[in-house]
């Protein structure tokens, strides 16, 4: 599988492992939001980044979200992507 296959790919977050990496952090909701967006805008020049409805129905729910979202949302907490999926 390439990247651009990769990118178009939607995966199963890990919710739980996303919501104690905050909690580590001890972030807010609304500070993990800042620091997804801020890593991404580093990374990407681009200003984008996640609703707090959508941190909200990951953490509690594993929703499936496409990994380009879970690349974002992995700079904001500096790990590998690949760390957030569930197995």
């Amino acid at each position: 599988m390439n990247q651009g296959e990769m990118e178009e790919e939607w995966v199963e977050p890990d919710g739980l492992s996303i919501r104690r990496l905050r909690h580590g952090r001890k972030w807010s909701p609304r500070e993990c939001i800042t620091a997804i967006s801020r890593a991404h805008r580093i990374a990407s020049g681009l200003t984008e980044s996640i609703s707090p409805d959508l941190l909200q129905h990951i953490e509690e729910k594993n929703e499936r979200i496409p990994y380009e979202t879970l690349c974002m949302i992995a700079r904001g907490f500096e790990c590998d992507p690949v760390d957030l999926m569930t197995e």
